[in-house]
C-alpha cells in the first residue's frame, strides 16, 4: 500500500467513475504501484476500487475484465467475497470502465485469474481487515479475538455478532492496514467450489445488456462496405439507389487509418435504423482497387508455404545434439507434412460499437476484450488525452480473440465525430466473416528418427506461417519468439537430438490471435506425429507419449511457471483412465489421444470417433486439466466443454480461402461451426493441486483436433494430416 491522498468527491467522481462515494482507497495496479485514495460520504464503505459495502449488507464488487461468457465476472469477485467472508447473497457485480487503474484489463491470453487472483484475494482480506478493526474497536478488545463469517463479525469470547453492514460507519474510520493476512485453502468458502454464475438469469432471461442492445437518444446507425481484398481503397462509388432507401440519411467514405487496431476504410451509410443502414450497404455500386493484396490466392499460397518448409529454413533456437547424425544413425526415419488453413473468430455477437464524440470527449459503449488498447486507438485517432474518453465495456456475445481488435470502434467514432451524434456501426455476419483479423494459415514439416528400440532419437520440426506481428510492423515475414513459445521450441518431449526451423510466409490478410493462437496448429503437427511414430515403432501411443514425456522434473526456464513433466503425464494417465484406455471398442470405433502445455496449464484430451460408411461421428471426449489452484471449478468445466466444442469446429469445418485477395466465405452456410447433432459426450475432470492458477480459457482447444485425427487413424489406418475433415468428405 502507498500513503494516503485526499481527494474532493468531484475530483475522486472523474478518477474513478462510480455513482457512490464513501471511504474510498484506489489501489492502482500501475507499475506494481498502490496509491490510495479515501474520501467519506458517510454512505459506503469502499476499502479499495473493487469494494462497496453498503449500510443494508448490500456488496457491490467490481469486475475488471470482460464477461463474454467464461465466467470471469463471478470468478474475481468471488475471490474478493471469498477473502472477504462475505455472504454471497448479498454481491452485485458491476463493470469497470476501461481505465488503467484497474491494471490491466486485456481479457485475452487466459490471464485473467492467473494475473490478478492474488491482487483480488488482496482487496477482500484488506476489507475484512478494516471490518474487524472496527469491530474490534466498537467491543474494546483485540481484534485477535474476532474472526469473521458468512458477513459477520464475530467475538470469539462472547460469540457476539455485527453485520458487515451496521460496521459500515465505523469502518470508515479506520486506517488502512499496510499488511494483511490471507486464508487458507481449507477456509474457503467460494474458491475451488462450484459457483453459478452471477449473470445466469440475465443471459437465460434475454436481459443481459450487450454491446448491440446499446441506445442513446437521437443516435444513428451505420453500415459499412470494405474493400474485398485487404488494405485496399474506393476507386468510385455511386449511391444514387442507396440514397433511395427509406431511412438512409447519408453515405459517407472513410479512409483507412493506418494503425494495428486502425479502420480499414470504406463507404459508410448512415441511417435512422440498422435495416435500413444494412440495405443502403447493399445497394452500393462500389469500384475497388484491390491494391496490393488483390491477387492473393490461399490454395496457392499454402502450395507455396508448403515448398517452403520441404526445405532447410532459418534456425530457431534451441537446438540440441546433432540432428544429422541422429538421422544418419536412426533404424527408421519417418516424415510427414501437416496443413491447416485460415479460420474466423465469428463470435455469435457481431462487431459492434456506439460511439458519442462531444465537447472534446468521447464515450463509448462496446464488447471490448481490450478497453485499454481500444482507449488508446481512439485517442490516437481523435488526437485528443485519454482520460477524455469513457469505455462503457458491455457483455461480449462471444470474443475468442476478435474483440480485442478494437478497428470497429473507430469506425464508430470516425462517424460519430462526422454526424457530429451518437453512431451506432453494426457488422453484419458476410462483414465479419470477410473482414476480419485472421487466425494465421500454417505449412509444418515434421521428420523423426526411431532407434531399433522404436526410441524418437531425432526431432527436426519446421514451421511456416504469417505472423502475427505483420499486423503490427509490416514485411514481418518469420514468426516471433512468441509464438515460437507455443508449442513450437518449446517441445514438451524428451528427445536426445531436435531442430527448430522456421520458413518465410508473407500476410496478405489481417493476422490475429486466435483462442489459443499457435498452439493450435503446432498441437495438430506435433501430436499427430507422435502417433505416426507410435504406429510405425509399434508401441502403443500412450505409453509412447509418457516415454517421450520422460522423467520427473521441472524444466529449467525462464517462466513463471516452468514446465512440470510429472503434472503433463499426470493429466495425460488421468485422461486415459477416464476413458479406459485399452478397452475392446466396437467395429468401425476408434480412439487417439493428445497432450499439450499451453498458457501454463496442462491438458489431455481422449477422443473416441466411429467412422461409418466413410462418415465420422465424434462420441465421446474425455479431458483431464491441471490448472493449478482452481477457483471456480463450474467455470472451469464449461471452459474445457467449450473448448472441446471450439476444437471440433476446427478439426471438422474450420476453413477461410481467398481467391483475388476476396475471401470466400460468408456465412454460417459455408463456415460451419459444431451444431447440437455433432457434439458428442464430454467429460472433464479438474486435477486438484496447490500450485497458483494459470490459463483456462484457451488450453482445452489445441489436443482437440489431433485427438480426432489421432483417433480416425485408430479406426480406419488412414491419416489425416490436412483440416478442415470436411474437404475429405468425413463429414
Amino acid at each position: 500500500m502507498g500513503a494516503i491522498q485526499n481527494m474532493s468527491r468531484r475530483n475522486f467522481v472523474k478518477v474513478i467513475g462510480l455513482a457512490s462515494g464513501g471511504l474510498v482507497i484506489g489501489c492502482q495496479f500501475v507499475s506494481d504501484k498502490n496509491e490510495i485514495v479515501r474520501i467519506d460520504d458517510g454512505t459506503t464503505f469502499t476499502p479499495n476500487l473493487f469494494v462497496q459495502l453498503k449500510k443494508d449488507g448490500t456488496l457491490i464488487l467490481l469486475a475488471s475484465r470482460s464477461e463474454m461468457g467464461q465466467g470471469v465476472r463471478t470468478s474475481l469477485t468471488s475471490v474478493i467475497a471469498d477473502e472477504m467472508d462475505a455472504d454471497w447473497n448479498f454481491v452485485t457485480v458491476a463493470q469497470a470502465t476501461g481505465d488503467s487503474k484497474f491494471g490491466n484489463q486485456n481479457t485475452d491470453g487466459s490471464r485473467s485469474i492467473r494475473t490478478i487472483f492474488e491482487p483480488m484475494r488482496k482487496m477482500g482480506a484488506t476489507a475484512r481487515a478494516i471490518l474487524i478493526s472496527a469491530a474490534a474497536k466498537k467491543w474494546n478488545i483485540a481484534s485477535s479475538a474476532c474472526k469473521t463469517e458468512n458477513h459477520y463479525v464475530i467475538n470469539t469470547t462472547s460469540n457476539e455478532k455485527l453485520f458487515y453492514g451496521d460496521l459500515v460507519t465505523d469502518a470508515m474510520k479506520i486506517e488502512v492496514p499496510t499488511e494483511v493476512s490471507l486464508k487458507e485453502k481449507k477456509d474457503f468458502n467460494y474458491i475451488g467450489k462450484q459457483l453459478k454464475s452471477v449473470d445466469l438469469t440475465d443471459f437465460t432471461h434475454g436481459t443481459a445488456v450487450y454491446g448491440i442492445d446499446a441506445r442513446l437518444p437521437n443516435m444513428k446507425f451505420a453500415a459499412i462496405a470494405r474493400c474485398p481484398s485487404t488494405f485496399g481503397t474506393v476507386k468510385s462509388v455511386d449511391k444514387t439507389a442507396t440514397l433511395e432507401i427509406t431511412g438512409v440519411e447519408q453515405v459517407v467514405e472513410l479512409e483507412r487509418v493506418k494503425r494495428p487496431f486502425g479502420m480499414m476504410g470504406g463507404v459508410a451509410v448512415i441511417a435512422s435504423n440498422t435495416w435500413a443502414a444494412f440495405q443502403g450497404k447493399n445497394n452500393l455500386e462500389i469500384v475497388w482497387n484491390k491494391g496490393s493484396n488483390g491477387r492473393y490466392d490461399s490454395e496457392k499460397y499454402m502450395q507455396k508455404i508448403t515448398n517452403r518448409v520441404h526445405n532447410k529454413a532459418k534456425v530457431v533456437p534451441p537446438t540440441k545434439g546433432n540432428i544429422t547424425t541422429a538421422f544418419k544413425e536412426a533404424s527408421s526415419v519417418i516424415e510427414a507434412t501437416y496443413q491447416m488453413p485460415h479460420l474466423a473468430h465469428a463470435p455469435m455477437e457481431v462487431p459492434n460499437a456506439l460511439a458519442w464524440v462531444y465537447d472534446g470527449k468521447c464515450e463509448i459503449w462496446a464488447p471490448v476484450q481490450a478497453p485499454q488498447a481500444t482507449k488508446t486507438e481512439v485517442a490516437s485517432y481523435l488526437g485528443i488525452d485519454e482520460e477524455h474518453i469513457t469505455i462503457h465495456v458491455t457483455f461480449l456475445g462471444g470474443g475468442f480473440g476478435r474483440k480485442s481488435k478494437p478497428d470497429f470502434v473507430v469506425e464508430a467514432v470516425a462517424l460519430s465525430k462526422k454526424m457530429n451524434v451518437p453512431v451506432q456501426v453494426v457488422w453484419t455476419r458476410e462483414d465479419d466473416i470477410q473482414n476480419a483479423y485472421y487466425h494465421t494459415t500454417s505449412a509444418q514439416y515434421l521428420k523423426g528418427a526411431l532407434d531399433k528400440n522404436g526410441t524418437v532419437t531425432g526431432w527436426l520440426h519446421r514451421t511456416a506461417f504469417p505472423s502475427i506481428v505483420s499486423t503490427f510492423k509490416p514485411m514481418s515475414d518469420y514468426g516471433a519468439g512468441f509464438e515460437f513459445g507455443q508449442g513450437f521450441n518449446n517441445n514438451q518431449f524428451d528427445i536426445e537430438h531436435m531442430r527448430f526451423e522456421n520458413a518465410k510466409a508473407e500476410a496478405h490478410v489481417r493476422i490475429g490471435w486466435l483462442r489459443s493462437v499457435c498452439h493450435i496448429y503446432h498441437s495438430f503437427g506435433i501430436n499427430s506425429f507422435v502417433d505416426e511414430l507410435a504406429a510405425k515403432a509399434g508401441k502403443d501411443p500412450l505409453q509412447f507419449n509418457l516415454d517421450l514425456i520422460g522423467k520427473d522434473k521441472i524444466r529449467k526456464e525462464k517462466s513463471p511457471f516452468p514446465l512440470n513433466t510429472k503434472r503433463l503425464k499426470n493429466v495425460l494417465k488421468t485422461a486415459a483412465k477416464k476413458a479406459n484406455w485399452g478397452k475392446k471398442l466396437p467395429e468401425g470405433h476408434g480412439i487417439g489421444l493428445a497432450v499439450h502445455y499451453s498458457f501454463y496449464t496442462y491438458v489431455a484430451s481422449i477422443v473416441e470417433v466411429s467412422v461409418k460408411n466413410n462418415k465420422l461421428k465424434v462420441q465421446q471426449i474425455h479431458t483431464a486439466v491441471d490448472c493449478g489452484m482452481v477457483v471456480n471449478k463450474d467455470t472451469v468445466t464449461n471452459q474445457l466443454e467449450g473448448a472441446a466444442i471450439f476444437g471440433m469446429s476446427v478439426a471438422l469445418h474450420g476453413k477461410i480461402t481467398a481467391k483475388d485477395g476476396a475471401i470466400e466465405q460468408s456465412n454460417f452456410h459455408d463456415y460451419q461451426m459444431t451444431r447440437m447433432s455433432e457434439t458428442p459426450n464430454i467429460d472433464v475432470t479438474i486435477i486438484e493441486s496447490d500450485e497458483a492458477p494459470t490459463g483456462i480459457g484457451e488450453p482445452g482447444v489445441p489436443p482437440i483436433a489431433p485427438a480426432i485425427a489421432n483417433a480416425i487413424f485408430n479406426a480406419t489406418g488412414k491419416r489425416y494430416r490436412t483440416f478442415p475433415l470436411s474437404e475429405h468428405g468425413l463429414v
